[in-house]
């Protein structure tokens, strides 16, 4: 198959001889979309996972300009099945929750992080009000360490590699069909995040980069509700604008996968202002980078700085992030500068430990 290489937008496209560029440059860029994020890249999903080349430059562009992109047209692939799951699922009776609760807020469970997370009721004096059912990869535990002679890095990875817990209801088919629609809804976020690693590693030319990925023992995905709030405080207003938050301003660390669905109030931080950023619908999902993956390659990318505005009705996302592999070495950039967490940590695993710990006493 021939190919051709054109100078589209400012930017190198590989194209192959059967395409259409017109339909091409319009799909992945439509320039005349109403809205600062109008031009942000639609990437085809079939052409991601497929490695097509032609997609890698769209993606690096709209990285670098904005900090995010989408993925659309995903077949068999429609959001208000998750969504509907959801929304049964956190209606569910709290004492039927509790029982797959973390261990923070159930110690009769093991589990630290994957589970279920209630959101604190004391709006008075938290900064964040939500609830969380975290998902991972793994289905069964892995085998116990041994305390006498394993390290204490050895116990972390034993930590990172929880058995995910799911519903037990008296509703047998909501049960069933609850585990397998976030199975399947894990496996393809995870299968997006991977391609789009491997796509950042052509356009930039690092050919090692996915090896960082090849595992993912603490990759996870959140099933978020964010519950109506009927008071207000002093901690969920902006100190960058004044505006009132829902979800306090963050960059993000890893590789993000998000579904708003199509609740509105996501914005991104673009040339010093926070603009509104089109929601996902039913068949797409937006991807963005977090700082220590765009240290890792030596920032050439937007680790996008984002919010959620303060809404007046009850708002779901779910959010996947796939980080490095336990063991991958995060003290160096692709081109051998240290890294900011380098300074401290060798491999991820010793880095998830510390920050878990922070997420863990900010959010739950």
């Amino acid at each position: 198959m021939s190919k051709t290489v054109l100078f589209v937008l400012g930017i190198l496209v590989p194209v192959t001889a059967f395409l259409d560029l017109s339909t091409i440059i319009e799909k992945l860029w439509p320039q005349e979309s109403d809205g600062v994020f109008g031009p942000v890249a639609r990437i085809p999903y079939h052409d991601l996972l497929n490695d097509n080349l032609y997609i890698d430059p769209f993606v690096l562009r709209s990285m670098q300009e904005y900090g995010f992109f989408y993925v659309v047209d995903i077949p068999g692939y429609n959001a208000s099945i998750e969504l509907d799951y959801m929304k049964e699922f956190f209606s569910l009776d709290e004492k039927v929750k509790d029982k797959l609760a973390i261990k923070r807020h159930n110690p009769d469970n093991i589990n630290a992080y994957r589970g279920y997370c209630p959101g604190l009721n004391d709006v008075e004096s938290t900064l964040q009000f939500k609830n969380v059912f975290n998902i991972g990869p793994h289905e069964t535990r892995a085998p116990f360490y041994d305390e006498t002679e394993d390290s204490a890095l050895e116990k972390l990875r034993y930590d990172c590699q929880e058995a995910n817990v799911w519903p037990d209801t008296d509703d047998c088919v909501f049960d069933k069909g609850f585990k397998e629609v976030f199975q399947g809804g894990f496996e393809l976020r995870r299968g997006i995040a991977r391609a789009f690693v491997r796509s950042i590693s052509r356009a930039l030319k690092y050919p090692d980069l996915p090896s960082l990925f090849t595992e993912d023992e603490f990759s996870a995905m959140g099933l978020r509700k964010y519950p109506a709030r009927q008071m207000k405080n002093t901690n969920m207003y902006s100190d960058f604008d004044g505006e009132l938050l829902r979800e306090l301003e963050h960059i993000d660390s890893t590789v993000t996968v998000l579904s708003t669905f199509h609740n509105e109030g996501l914005q991104m931080l673009y040339k010093n202002e926070y603009w509104d950023a089109p929601v996902s619908g039913d068949n797409a999902f937006i991807v963005n980078i977090g700082k220590l993956v765009d240290d890792i390659i030596d920032n050439k990318m937007l680790s996008v700085r984002h919010r959620v505005l303060e809404v007046d009705f009850t708002r779901y996302s779910i959010t996947y992030f796939l980080g490095p592999s336990f063991d991958a070495d995060i003290s160096k950039s692709m081109t051998g500068w240290i890294t900011e967490a380098g300074h401290k940590y060798q491999v991820f695993g010793e880095w998830i430990k510390d920050y878990l710990g922070a997420i863990e006493l900010f959010y739950y």
